[in-house]
């Protein structure tokens, strides 16, 4: 419903600014025919009705893009509210089972695994959450600076995903590059990193395939590549998935929850760390290659 009511504020506003621009040609028009020896005056209305113009327009850009803004925030809210919920009320439900009734041993075990991933997964949304207010705070969080071995850290990410998604080393291969080390914050880098094999796993069609390397850039870069084969990315769409709250629209985003903040962190990491982010993709159902560049120190 609060959809449907920015949609028609929106259209509202845009069927206002054209009828006030074809009402005001219509007495420009006329008033030139009535009045075309004043050349000054001509020329003082051209100025007038372009200032005109350009305001309707302008208020139309800035209210469709609030309007949008908006829709984001409200989506944000709502994958959110999902992500926290969702593993609550199946950890509340196993433990009220464990409670109520006798269970083998066996059977108990199996409940403390599920109830420990959807722990994880709950402090994982919380963390998303967290992080983006302090990489987005205007105090600019510090970063806790040290040397990092980045293979080991990628290595760390891998093991991380497979344990999680309980998947084989086959379907997610870690293919390391020299050795590379860089300055940054640890606990950044390594989200972000983790945040790219997340988002290559949870977007792959089955039988995921998921690819990890890493890789140097003429001695000064190393990169952190993951490729997957999963349902790909719509050109158009390769600059938006690195804004805030942004999720490519389709099936697949109802499908596969989230909070549209993963590849925002990311980017935002790779700036703060000196580096940048990118996606490469050939369209949808071609997969996508997302990328990590960090400056290497000696």
């Amino acid at each position: 419903m609060v959809v449907a009511g920015r949609r028609r504020s929106i259209a509202f506003s845009i069927a206002l600014g054209v009828g006030l621009i074809f009402v005001i040609l219509l007495l420009y028009v006329g008033w030139v025919l009535l009045n075309w020896k004043n050349g000054i005056l001509l020329f003082l209305g051209i100025v007038l009705l372009a200032t005109i113009i350009s305001g309707v327009v302008l208020n139309t850009t800035f209210l469709v893009r609030e309007v949008r803004r908006n829709e984001q925030h409200d989506a944000f809210i709502n994958a959110v509210t999902h992500e926290l919920k969702t593993p609550v009320a199946s950890i509340r439900l196993y433990l009220e089972t464990l409670q109520t009734r006798p269970v083998d041993e066996s059977k108990r075990q199996e409940f403390y695994r599920v109830m420990l991933a959807d722990s994880e997964r709950l402090l994982a949304s919380i963390e998303q959450v967290l992080r983006t207010g302090r990489i987005g705070s205007t105090t600019h969080h510090k970063l806790n600076l040290a040397r990092i071995d980045l293979n080991g850290v990628v290595e760390e990410c891998v093991s991380r995903a497979l344990a999680l998604y309980q998947i084989s080393a086959a379907l997610l291969e870690y293919r390391p590059g020299p050795p590379s080390t860089i300055v940054g914050d640890s606990d950044e880098v390594r989200a972000a990193i983790f945040n790219l094999i997340d988002n290559a796993v949870k977007f792959s069609k089955s039988p995921i395939k998921v690819t990890v390397e890493t890789s140097t850039v003429d001695s000064k870069y190393v990169q952190v590549r993951v490729t997957d084969q999963g349902a790909g990315i719509p050109k158009i769409e390769l600059k938006q998935i690195f804004k805030r709250f942004y999720r490519v629209p389709g099936p697949l985003a109802t499908r596969v929850k989230g909070t549209g903040l993963g590849l925002y962190i990311v980017r935002s990491v790779a700036k703060r760390h000196g580096g940048r982010a990118w996606a490469v993709s050939e369209g949808p159902g071609r997969g996508s290659t997302f990328v990590l560049q960090l400056p290497i120190v000696k």
